[in-house]
């Protein structure tokens, strides 16, 4: 089997991924829904708490890229989700009878996340510009943002794959993948500047890759923090964010990718 049958058989799963979205746009819908809810709530929540003087300005700006992290990274739960499906229907074991490249399966669910995630970055950005955030920097380097988000989303996938065929639950996947990824974004520069936790934490956040794909976005798309008084990081992870992101993302697909691929061999054997 040739390199193009690969990634024709990948375009065709992840096309029937993404025809599964439109058929059933709910997924679409609570998709977006989630994160909308969160730039609101935090903007006027929060806001005026952590930036008073600008009635939370500032801080809209702030938040926003760090709603991105969030979505995007809460966003690759699909494909566990998806998989763990799959396995319970039996369709993983359909997809062995075909005359296709096992690793496509695999590739084509997690492509199909990306388009997901863009299509929830253009809602967020929209939904952004409302409330007041801008980008204050060229278009090359906005773009090379939304693509970093997303090139960390693509990473995380290969984790939600593996889990979702080690673990075919849809329901277990979804609140396993909570328990994981609320703090794992929260103890984070997401929503507040790290020099506001405590000690220890700060330390964890900073070396925290969803800080730095955060710390990234917010360099590329030119937002601040609303304290510029406030202390800046020193760590490493977070004076080279963009270098950073890109180490975990390979990281990331390097180990997960091939575990992913032998847990599908296992799964689908059974």
């Amino acid at each position: 089997m040739t390199t193009l049958d690969v990634v024709n058989d990948a375009a065709v799963v992840a096309k029937r991924n993404l025809i599964k979205i439109k058929r059933v746009p709910d997924l679409l819908v609570f998709t977006t829904l989630s994160p909308i809810m969160f730039v609101l709530l935090f903007a006027y929540v929060f806001g005026g708490a952590i930036d008073p003087s600008g009635g939370g300005a500032a801080y809209r700006e702030f938040l926003i890229a760090g709603i991105f992290a969030q979505t995007v990274v809460f966003g690759a739960t699909n494909t566990g989700a998806g998989l763990a499906d799959d396995v319970k229907k039996g369709i993983i074991d359909r997809f062995r009878s075909l005359p296709m490249a096992p690793s496509a399966v695999l590739t084509g669910r997690t492509l199909s996340d990306v388009v997901n995630n863009v299509i929830v970055l253009i809602v967020m950005s929209i939904t952004g510009l409302i409330v007041g955030w801008r980008i204050n920097t060229g278009p090359l380097e906005a773009l090379w943002g939304f693509v970093l988000l997303l090139i960390f989303a693509y990473a995380i996938s290969w984790v939600m794959a593996w889990l979702g065929l080690l673990i075919p639950s849809p329901e277990v996947i979804n609140n396993a993948s909570f328990i994981v990824i609320f703090p794992l974004t929260f103890v984070a520069n997401t929503f507040v500047p790290i020099d506001t936790l405590p000690g220890p934490l700060q330390v964890v956040a900073e070396w925290n890759p969803v800080s730095s794909v955060t710390e990234a976005a917010r360099e590329l798309f030119g937002n601040p923090a609303p304290n510029p008084t406030g202390n800046v990081s020193t760590a490493w992870s977070l004076v080279h964010p963009q270098l950073y992101t890109l180490i975990w993302s390979v990281v990331i697909v390097a180990v997960f990718a091939p575990l992913a691929g032998a847990q599908y061999r296992r799964a689908a054997s059974r």
